[in-house]
């Protein structure tokens, strides 16, 4: 070994001799080696290293990391050894990032068509000026509508993005994106049931007992934790993988289901089926810590209990099913101890939850029994055939779900709900879970993404803006058709920071379009992304280790303290530098020039967390193990769980979760099927977080950077496709060419393209995915997308 760094080695070989193909943790000292030169330590002293931490701040599981710099230069990062999951690949190779020969380092004025990348350098004082003139502008003439802020997940820490919010609000309000594509269907679902969107049971992983994976792929999406579903499985947990590809974690798994993308709602309701239908449901925990005692009137909606006593000086006339407003959450249930109907908070009462527990005559419906109706339809023989899963493989999933306890799924955004009816997905996998009382404790729940804000409520980064406009949103999913045909109204300015539109939103084409239309797009960033390209004016930022910030948001337990390290190239800056330079312009610049320290005490104020403790180290708000809803106290008003839905009937959808087929599909659009006959789905890469990292030149060495097209062999042979070809994939949207993974490792009718690839690569997967909007919480459908695949043209 000594031998070999003295000799020096090329990263990418050694790295290869280490068999790491996978984002596992690599050894420090690995990823500071320049290629062809010895480590670092044979180069100068370690007593002149100088050290930082920070937060790996994209759409991740923020770990923390230690970077270490030598005379202004920062040359190697580290897992920082005190945090609770270690860094990978992609947090390790920050150092090319931070010193990537391709940083912006001055803003830059469009001299070209869009999307030429034609650019001259201008100062800052003439990208304000052009800011200020275009916003003042805009306002004038097309009124506060006319501005669009987009920051999303490219960093997330606490100051940045809501620092953009906040200026657009004290501007008076600008147009804001609703929903999301990456979790817009959870928001839709999530809240109306639990009472708060991200809570995550990552803690008691390893004391689950049941790990279903429904479509996702937690060797990938939630690699720092896949050491505790390695332990959960030593001590006899079962992991079983819903996916309609043989991912990395089927590879792991104890079993693999291949799945019809867009029906696994269907596959809930046949479960929740075989489940009551054999008395595995959890009686007590549906009676004590959720709605499903809640009586249901012949008008559908759920019934009040009004006090007798006070219906005299009301509209009421009984006690029975008063029609009061929907903020009232005295829900009326039958009383199996009086038989009397009382309120659902009635000390000492034993609800009725079946329907047989009801009085013959009664006018009422429990929550339970149209839970029941519901999955009623939902045969194993027409589960089967609508999902492709065997009926006794249906039957004995659902067996073992409600009886191996304790049993935990394996959410965490999934591309199940990355569909046309993706809240009614999330929904029935949460009815899964509390039907069979797999919810607050140990090893049970629903994994999704949690976070500190799930334990701690922090303080605003700035007071409210005194006049915001209430302003009419645009559904994330469909920016790009949105800004083109107006809808809701015309988009003049648009501001962009955190993200890359021209690569994650869908249908890139209408994307580039409508970058095109709009008369001024400003994108921050600090790389010449595919999206800066198509910009008029592009801002160099900083990236971590570079400026100082908070990490306290919905992805890692810990809040941290993300110090700055080494000073920014040229002229890159910090995001809440420029939007404090622009608050300053437009006369409220004292909210916004504060030192960051006054934002992050801010933030932190009545979390019981301190500055002080921070700069020690990251700091842990809650007791750990952390369980969500423990004890089955859910953060709704009334403390319980809800099946019935009223958020959703109020705006006229079903009230208990259902399957809507999918429209772009071979049994929803026939006709579009006979030109697109295959489905298409999206994967993450470990190389990649979304398009992060893509052009980082260790994860290149370490990782393929082309993009893949995986086809089962079947589809191949039918069209003429071997493995290592370069193949189109192509519907009316547009196209997308790469190479051929031909592998039974598919499900026969379906592709998958994969995510996060730049123009230079290949290009990006979206520009063929849906824009659909899902209804309930306006997520993307890029999982409901017929394609057909070619041979790539030469």
């Amino acid at each position: 070994m000594d031998n070999l760094l003295t000799n020096g080695v090329g990263r990418r070989t050694f790295l290869k001799g280490l068999g790491i193909t996978f984002l596992a943790p690599v050894i420090p000292e690995v990823m500071a080696m320049p290629i062809n030169k010895p480590p670092y330590k044979y180069l100068f002293d370690y007593s002149e290293l100088k050290s930082a931490r920070s937060s790996c701040a994209m759409e991740c599981l923020h770990c923390n990391l230690t970077a270490y710099t030598y005379k202004g230069e920062l040359i190697k990062v580290e897992a920082s050894k005190d945090f609770n999951v270690k860094a990978c690949m992609r947090g390790l190779s920050r150092t090319k990032w931070v010193n990537h020969k391709e940083r912006l380092t001055t803003p830059l004025l469009r001299t070209g068509e869009k999307g030429s990348g034609e650019f001259k350098a201008i100062s800052w004082d003439e990208a304000l000026n052009l800011m200020e003139q275009n916003i003042r502008k805009t306002i004038a003439e097309d009124g506060n509508k006319g501005l669009m802020f987009v920051g999303f997940t490219g960093n997330m820490d606490a100051v940045k993005n809501d620092m953009g919010r906040a200026f657009f609000d004290y501007l008076g309000g600008c147009t804001r994106r609703s929903g999301s594509i990456c979790c817009g269907a959870a928001y839709g679902a999530i809240p109306p049931i639990t009472g708060i969107r991200f809570t995550d049971t990552r803690d008691t992983i390893a004391d689950s007992k049941y790990l279903l994976c429904w479509g996702n792929n937690p060797a990938v999406t939630l690699h720092a934790y896949w050491k505790d579903f390695i332990a959960a499985q030593k001590n006899g947990a079962r992991i079983v993988v819903i996916d309609p590809r043989f991912s990395e974690t089927a590879a792991k798994a104890d079993e693999w289901i291949p799945i019809t993308p867009g029906t696994d709602s269907a596959l809930a309701l046949g479960m929740m089926r075989v489940i009551i239908e054999e008395g595995l449901t959890d009686i007590p925990f549906l009676k004590n810590h959720t709605g499903a005692i809640y009586l249901v009137g012949a008008d559908g909606d759920l019934a009040r209990y009004v006090d007798p006593n006070l219906a005299a000086t009301s509209s009421e006339s009984s006690c029975c099913g008063g029609k009061t407003e929907l903020s009232n959450t005295n829900y009326l249930v039958y009383d199996l101890n009086s038989q009397s109907y009382v309120a659902q908070n009635t000390p000492g009462i034993n609800p009725a939850l079946f329907q047989s527990e009801l009085p013959a005559d009664s006018p009422y419906t429990t929550v339970f029994e149209k839970v029941r109706q519901e999955c009623e339809q939902w045969t194993l023989a027409k589960t089967s055939e609508v999902t492709s899963i065997p009926q006794h493989t249906i039957a004995r999933l659902a067996r073992d779900f409600g009886t191996v306890q304790p049993a935990m799924i394996i959410f965490n955004m999934s591309g199940a709900q990355r569909t046309e009816n993706g809240a009614h997905v999330v929904a029935t996998q949460h009815y899964l879970a509390l039907l069979t009382g797999n919810m607050g404790k140990r090893g049970a729940g629903i994994l999704d993404a949690g976070g500190a804000t799930q334990m701690v409520k922090f303080g605003p980064l700035v007071p409210p803006a005194p006049n915001k406009q209430k302003i009419a949103t645009i559904p994330m999913a469909r920016i790009g058709q949105a800004i083109i045909d107006e809808d809701p109204h015309k988009i003049s300015f648009l501001y962009s920071m955190a993200f890359a539109p021209l690569n994650q939103l869908p249908n890139t084409n209408k994307v580039k379009e409508a970058f095109k239309k709009v008369p001024f797009v400003v994108v921050a960033d600090n790389l010449m992304t595919d999206s800066a390209k198509w910009a008029d004016l592009v801002l160099p930022v900083t990236t971590i280790f570079e400026d100082v910030s908070l990490m306290a948001g919905p992805r890692s337990h810990y809040v941290q303290l993300m110090e700055k390290a080494v000073d920014a190239p040229g002229q890159a800056k910090p995001d809440y530098w420029i939007f404090a330079r622009l608050a300053e312009r437009f006369g409220f610049g004292e909210v916004f020039n504060q030192p960051i320290e006054h934002y992050i005490n801010n933030l932190l104020a009545g979390t019981g967390i301190t500055l002080e403790q921070l700069k020690k180290g990251p700091v842990k708000p809650a007791n750990f193990p952390w369980v969500p809803f423990d004890g089955g106290k859910f953060n709704t008003p009334t403390g319980r769980a809800n099946f019935f839905l009223e958020a959703w009937k109020a705006k006229g959808h079903p009230a208990i979760a259902t399957h809507v087929p999918v429209i772009e599909s071979s049994t929803g659009n026939p006709e579009l099927a006979k030109k697109y006959p295959l489905m298409s789905v999206q994967r993450k890469l470990a190389r990649t977080v979304h398009t992060s990292h893509g052009i980082n030149e260790w994860v290149n060495q370490v990782q393929r950077n082309v993009p893949n097209i995986m086809i089962h062999p079947d589809d191949a042979a039918a069209r003429g496709i071997k493995s290592g070809d370069r193949i189109t994939a192509f519907n009316d949207r547009g196209e997308h060419t790469a190479i051929a993974d031909v592998s039974s490792f598919m499900m026969r009718g379906v592709v998958s393209l994969e995510n996060g690839w730049w123009e230079r690569q290949g290009g990006t997967s979206s520009t063929v995915t849906s824009d659909f909007v899902e209804p309930i919480g306006h997520g993307q459908a890029c999982n409901s997308t017929l394609v057909e695949v070619r041979l790539a043209k030469v």
